[in-house]
């Protein structure tokens, strides 16, 4: 894995690991408590398991992040995730390593998953084992190959995660095509398509920029003009310009699903009657129809706060 995939994969993971549990786990929102928020201990980890020295060994991402359960008694728990893009025979026994060093420190549960990147489909082991002599041992954890998933399910996910996954799989597919022109050709068409998609999606404006921010530079071109090309094209799909940004294109958007006349309409009242009980009603409306609070903000003129409250 290159050095550039790592520091793209860390971060993504931060910023939408509310949703990566959510997609792992589907009764996550029944069992953590993602109002308390998260705790990523990079450092912590670095301590228990300090990073290899050597730069030609093969890339492994390591997080550990602390998660608050519902068990109502302020419990937590720690998540670790390992992504790795070149198999290691030995990459089990890594984890159960991970695994007893962080029980060690912590003595609390432990989630592991880890997530595989490699271009082959080849399902690889979820679990460590010993065995001697009477005494045994097995370690097991959850594994997600993302070179086998289905892109027509993956497409159909509501969840951002989702197109984390697609981003990958769009890069892996041009991995043996030799001709680099046909090799950009087909991911150019890959990545604008997930582009559309990302644009389409009901998703809060910040997720949609770091998820398309690890969209552009995760399927990355040989032809550096190609770069140029692909801006271009999602400057045209957001019709953006110096003063035009996610809140009008997710404005354009409301505008085909018959909400603009609405929010025009009660702007425009309150301008001219000065009620503030026009913008929370649009408010309201606005909510039931799923955009986020800092878009119906910018548009009532409320605050961030008011909105959450209604």
């Amino acid at each position: 894995m290159r050095r550039k995939d790592d520091i793209l994969w860390k971060g993504i993971l931060e910023d939408v690991f509310d949703d990566f549990l959510c997609f792992l786990n589907p009764d996550a929102s029944d069992i953590f408590d993602f109002d308390k928020g998260f705790e990523f201990l990079d450092k912590e980890l670095e301590q228990v398991f300090p990073p290899e020295k050597d730069e030609y060994s093969p890339k492994v991402i390591d997080k550990l992040v602390k998660v608050f359960t519902k068990s109502g008694n302020e419990e937590w728990i720690l998540v670790h995730i390992e992504v790795q893009g070149q198999y290691q025979k030995d990459f089990g026994s890594r984890m159960f390593t991970y695994f007893y060093r962080i029980l060690d420190k912590y003595q609390k549960p432990i989630v592991a998953y880890a997530i595989f990147t490699e271009a082959n489909t080849k399902e690889r082991s979820d679990h460590f084992t010993l065995d001697f002599m009477g005494t045994s041992l097995r370690y097991t954890f959850n594994t997600y190959k993302i070179a086998s998933q289905s892109d027509e399910e993956l497409m159909a996910s509501d969840n951002p995660f989702a197109l984390v996954v697609l981003t990958v799989k769009a890069a892996l597919a041009g991995k043996n095509i030799k001709d680099t022109d046909e090799k950009d050709e087909l991911l150019f068409a890959l990545k604008l398509k997930l582009a559309k998609l990302l644009l389409t999606r009901q998703i809060a404006k910040e997720k949609i920029r770091v998820l398309m921010n690890f969209l552009k530079y995760y399927v990355r071109f040989e032809n550096p003009d190609i770069n140029t090309k692909f801006e271009q094209e999602v400057k045209n799909l957001t019709e953006r310009s110096t003063t035009m940004g996610i809140e009008e294109l997710l404005l354009d958007r409301a505008e085909k699903q018959g909400i603009q006349k609405g929010i025009e309409k009660g702007i425009q009242k309150g301008k001219q009657e000065g009620k503030r009980e026009e913008a929370i009603t649009i408010a309201r409306e606005l909510k039931k129809e799923g955009l986020t609070s800092e878009f119906i903000a910018k548009t009532t003129k409320l605050s961030v706060e008011e909105i959450e409250k209604l």
